[in-house]
């Protein structure tokens, strides 16, 4: 297993809880060999002027693991940076879920000393991408680890749209929006539409619709290097949105239409030795353990 050299720090400065984990994790780094920077958007919570702040252009160019302090939206933001830079990348939970985050602040010690030594797991994640025009016929590429949503626009109002796969055509639908997910994104906002949990080392995406017109829609499960379009109605009276990992949506007119497909990118996520997914699921779900 690779030893780390250059260590990246990132985390939302807004998040609760941050400056103390961001605290107890510069101390623990300081008696590794490691280089250790920082991302410079968290200077505020630091006043230690021995500490290196980067900005992210600089942490990509830089830097040959990230850590990430915060939840899994924290994570995802810096997902899509790190991939593009195959980057691997750490997660400390400071969320309220954290299927992504997995190490703990209280384990910090225990977890960071054994994986920076090279004891840890390492699996990727797939990104997906969704490529779209906006109204001056300009061509936008967005990518996603989690998921890619269709949603209604500034009205709460039902969209009316078409689903092809591989360019066969799949349905006609009438439904608040369309969930288009990852596995990793499986137990993310598809979970609460009542999608289906898969393995994240499934080759597969899942189509979720959210509160559709007829009772007989339901979750499908696909290949994950399936093209799918989504072409919205001219009949729509609102324009609807697109949003990828829950960022900044787009606005999409009548007419116009959405490809997904698997990106190039991965994320190279890290993990202790002793991760185990179905011990993350039990203790985040809270299902039941053994037996007697």
């Amino acid at each position: 297993m690779r030893i780390f050299q250059k260590i990246g720090i990132l985390g939302r400065p807004r998040a609760k809880g941050i400056r103390q984990t961001l605290a107890l994790l510069l101390q623990f780094l300081s008696h590794h060999t490691a280089k250790v920077f920082v991302d410079s958007d968290l200077k505020a919570l630091l006043k230690n002027k021995k500490i290196n702040f980067l900005n992210k252009e600089r942490l990509v160019k830089t830097c040959d693991l990230f850590i990430v302090i915060g939840g899994d939206g924290s994570l995802l933001q810096a997902a899509k940076m790190a991939s593009e830079h195959h980057i691997p990348v750490v997660g400390i939970n400071k969320g309220s879920l954290g299927f992504l985050t997995d190490i703990l602040p209280s384990e910090i010690e225990k977890s960071l000393k054994s994986l920076l030594s090279g004891n840890y797991n390492e699996e990727e994640r797939f990104l997906i991408e969704a490529k779209t025009k906006d109204e001056k016929n300009k061509n936008q590429r967005r990518l996603a680890l989690n998921d890619i949503v269709l949603l209604p626009g500034n009205v709460a109002h039902m969209i009316e749209f078409e689903i092809y796969i591989d360019k066969q055509f799949v349905c006609k639908q009438r439904a608040d929006g369309l969930i288009i997910a990852t596995p990793t994104g499986s137990t993310a906002y598809a979970l609460s539409g009542g999608g289906p949990i898969l393995h994240p080392q499934l080759e597969a995406l899942v189509l979720v619709p959210m509160f559709p017109h007829t009772l007989s829609s339901r979750p499908l499960v696909i290949e994950s290097n399936s093209t799918i379009e989504i072409i919205i109605s001219k009949n729509n009276e609102v324009s609807p949105w697109l949003s990828c990992d829950g960022d900044e949506k787009q606005s999409l007119f009548p007419g116009s239409s959405i490809l997904i497909h698997k990106s190039k990118y991965s994320l190279r996520l890290i993990h202790p030795k002793d991760y185990n997914y179905f011990e993350t699921l039990r203790s985040k779900l809270h299902w039941s353990g053994h037996l007697g």
